[in-house]
């Protein structure tokens, strides 16, 4: 499974507008390109950074819908006010404990490791990161995509609501801490969003 991500430093008084197109417009328009498996969207609202995701049944289908795509990212970046920044990934991991409702919060951990040290840190996520994200109250998923040929990766953990992302907040850095130190990771980026829409049918890959 693969995805493509696109973040958008958008204009705030246009995220409302923005969350709308991206529901009523891009999601039905990417449901008829042949390969893609869904759409999320997160949005943090103080910064006015917005990040797309579509998802992929293969790394073939993704680059094949790229023409597709293109018309209708530019359609959303240019309601948001901001130009469209493009990332694409392998999902080295999918795990949902239930699904994710109205109110749900996200934090997102990019890293970066050596590029020959890459799947050491996948089998690390999954067998360390993973279940103590499972141990933490009002956790509903969990995934990371990666870059193979950089090394980079992005970690996104999703909650019920602000309060229980805000609730684990202390786990969540000592989580990130001691991961990054026992996986030899680099701490690029984070960000706390909101989960504006979550429809992935990416399968459980743990």
């Amino acid at each position: 499974m693969y995805a493509r991500s696109t973040t958008i430093q958008a204009q705030p008084t246009s995220i409302d507008d923005g969350i709308a197109h991206v529901r009523d417009k891009v999601m039905p328009a990417l449901k008829d390109i042949d390969g893609c498996v869904g759409l999320s969207l997160m949005v943090d609202r103080a910064s006015g950074r917005c990040i797309v995701t579509s998802s992929w049944e293969s790394e073939e289908a993704m680059h094949a819908s790229e023409d597709a795509v293109r018309s209708i990212r530019d359609e959303a970046a240019e309601l948001l006010g901001g130009s469209p920044q493009i990332e694409e990934w392998e999902v080295a991991a999918m795990h949902r404990e239930h699904r994710a409702g109205d109110g749900a919060c996200v934090r997102a951990t990019w890293v970066k490791v050596d590029a020959d040290q890459l799947d050491a840190g996948i089998e690390f996520y999954k067998s360390t990161i993973l279940p103590a994200l499972e141990e933490l109250d009002g956790f509903c998923s969990a995934s990371l995509l990666v870059d193979r040929a950089s090394g980079r990766g992005v970690a996104a953990a999703s909650f019920d609501n602000a309060e229980a992302l805000e609730r684990n907040k202390e786990q969540l850095d000592s989580i990130r801490s001691s991961g990054s130190r026992e996986a030899r990771a680099e701490i690029l980026d984070e960000c706390d969003c909101e989960l504006a829409l979550a429809h992935l049918r990416v399968p459980e890959t743990v």
